[in-house]
């Protein structure tokens, strides 16, 4: 006789969560292996040979959680600011496997126990949000960066939204940019699974927990991280509203033609 449906369904419950605790695993060792990497070559290392370490170890990471990645365009060669929609922290994992940029994160990430010293690590730089003068701070560091043949990422929406839409862009820190008139590129991030076109899976909106989000992402079945960096646009003499507003435009609108 074949097996009732609850008895099935209870046998792939067990054989998901079976594989989220490899994928677990997987990831941990990835964690010590970047700290390692961290601690004893990134002393001696130049900075350009740190960012491929830093794109390297994020696709193994991304495998480790079982996520397949898609990209789609070629980062601008040189000094850019990448701008992207934000929908989880695997969004930077995401784009550095695609090309490793210097994040701006919000100053909390950075007091994470191990995880902060490990983003640390990586470039990042990090800003108060709550603090609107310490934009102006972030603003000389972003400059000073794209001055120095560095890519650099921020998510101007300034939260993460759930991956249906694009929330409103804060136009400050794209003032980095116009002020080293380094080109701007948009870049899209979207997320899917075998359940739903827009997976819910990698999420970490609202009162979503960093770890409720990493269970999450390791019980989706199929999920996959979508990556698309559109054409990079220059910024001489640019109104950063004005920029901002169609950097978001141009990212919804690819969002919306990708789900047609």
């Amino acid at each position: 006789m074949w097996p009732s449906k609850p008895r099935a369904t209870e046998a792939g419950a067990r054989v998901r969560g079976l594989i989220a605790l490899w994928r677990l695993g997987a990831a941990v060792l990835q964690v010590l292996g970047g700290a390692l990497i961290c601690a004893v070559l990134f002393p001696f290392l130049k900075p350009a040979q740190r960012m491929a370490h830093v794109g390297r170890w994020s696709a193994r990471m991304l495998r480790a959680l079982g996520i397949r990645l898609e990209a789609q365009g070629a980062v601008h060669p040189g000094p850019v600011l990448l701008v992207a929609n934000h929908i989880s922290w695997v969004d930077i994992l995401a784009v550095n496997a695609v090309h490793p940029a210097r994040f701006v994160s919000k100053a909390d990430v950075k007091h994470w126990p191990f995880l902060g010293w490990l983003v640390a690590c990586g470039g990042t730089l990090f800003i108060e949000r709550e603090r609107k003068r310490d934009a102006l701070r972030v603003v000389h560091q972003i400059a000073e960066a794209l001055k120095s043949g560095d890519v650099v990422a921020v998510f101007p929406e300034g939260t993460t939204g759930d991956g249906h839409g694009v929330l409103p862009f804060h136009a400050n820190l794209l003032q980095a940019a116009i002020a080293t008139e380094a080109p701007v590129q948009p870049v899209v991030l979207s997320y899917r699974d075998a359940a739903s076109p827009v997976s819910q899976a990698a999420s970490y909106v609202g009162d979503t927990s960093l770890v409720q989000s990493l269970w999450s992402t390791v019980t989706a079945d199929k999920l996959v991280a979508r990556v698309v960096v559109e054409n990079a646009q220059g910024t001489r003499h640019a109104d950063r509203r004005a920029l901002a507003e169609h950097l978001r435009e141009t990212i919804l609108g690819r969002l919306q033609e990708d789900r047609a």
